[in-house]
């Protein structure tokens, strides 16, 4: 094994190992890793080997402060060089001798600048930037398709005027522009259920429903429900509009603002026994 030599810092005593190729260029003239004095490393060339009487010679490391850091020949650098190094092994100040250092564990040159800038601010690149630029309206205006199509029925019966042009649109993407359905508005203005005196077993039911909005509702669905005298359920039946409606009502236009639906229909009951009945209206 080659003899060892080793270099000390004048400005923060690191001890650093060096060869001979290392201090031969640039007359010896080196720049510390660690505290970035710039010296000359063949002068300060010192050895670790024990002495062999310490009492009559002296320690040069005894002279040096209680600490000194141990660092490879890769953490001294050339003295025009400008690259920082972190430290390898700290030893006491006591004869003590250094562990070799493999040369796959020397020190590697580190960014201090950035070490510590994790959460600075990255800047993003320009095509990543010009990207997003061009995708914000693209968004907008997919939002705005978006709300336009779940909320085309609203909007045609707040705002009758859009409604020629959300019929255009709904033609071309394949939906359709139908009445407000809003049970709320909906009630039930007068009912009734008679059994018809010609045909025994049938019950006729008439019934008024009233839209109390000023724009155009969807006929809603009935429940008509019949019950015996301890008003329990005896038969409950849900209708369609197209159930209890005349075959000539309209229902794309459903019933008018502030309009009526007068309901008149034949219900065959002679298989049951009732006292009473319900009558609700509900949209599915």
């Amino acid at each position: 094994m080659a003899h060892e030599q080793y270099t000390r810092c004048p400005g923060c005593s690191t001890i650093f190992r060096v060869t001979p190729e290392q201090l031969a260029l640039r007359e010896g003239q080196v720049r510390c890793g660690h505290c970035r004095t710039v010296f000359d490393g063949n002068a300060q060339l010192i050895s670790l080997a024990p002495a062999p009487d310490a009492q009559h010679e002296p320690d040069e490391l005894a002279a040096g402060p209680p600490t000194v850091t141990l660092r490879s020949a890769h953490a001294l650098r050339p003295a025009q060089e400008d690259t920082e190094t972190r430290p390898r092994e700290t030893i006491g100040a006591a004869r003590i001798t250094p562990a070799p250092v493999d040369a796959d564990d020397d020190d590697e040159d580190v960014d201090y600048d950035s070490r510590f800038a994790w959460d600075r601010p990255r800047q993003r690149p320009r095509a990543l930037t010009a990207l997003y630029v061009a995708a914000i309206p693209i968004l907008f205006v997919a939002l705005a398709a978006q709300a336009l199509f779940h909320f085309r029925d609203a909007l045609a019966a707040h705002w009758p005027q859009t409604r020629p042009a959300l019929t255009q649109l709904c033609a071309a993407a394949g939906c359709e522009v139908r009445p407000l359905r809003d049970v709320a508005a909906l009630s039930i203005d007068a009912s009734d259920l008679q059994a018809d005196p010609a045909h025994k077993g049938l019950l006729i039911l008439s019934a008024t429903i009233r839209n109390r909005a000023g724009y155009a509702l969807a006929y809603p669905y009935l429940e008509l429900t019949l019950t015996d005298a301890g008003d329990q359920v005896v038969v409950r039946k849900a209708m369609a509009p197209t159930e209890y409606a005349g075959g000539t009502v309209d229902f794309s236009r459903g019933i008018a603002a502030n309009g009526e639906a007068v309901v008149r229909l034949f219900i065959d009951a002679s298989a049951t026994t009732q006292a009473g009945y319900r009558l609700y209206l509900f949209y599915p």
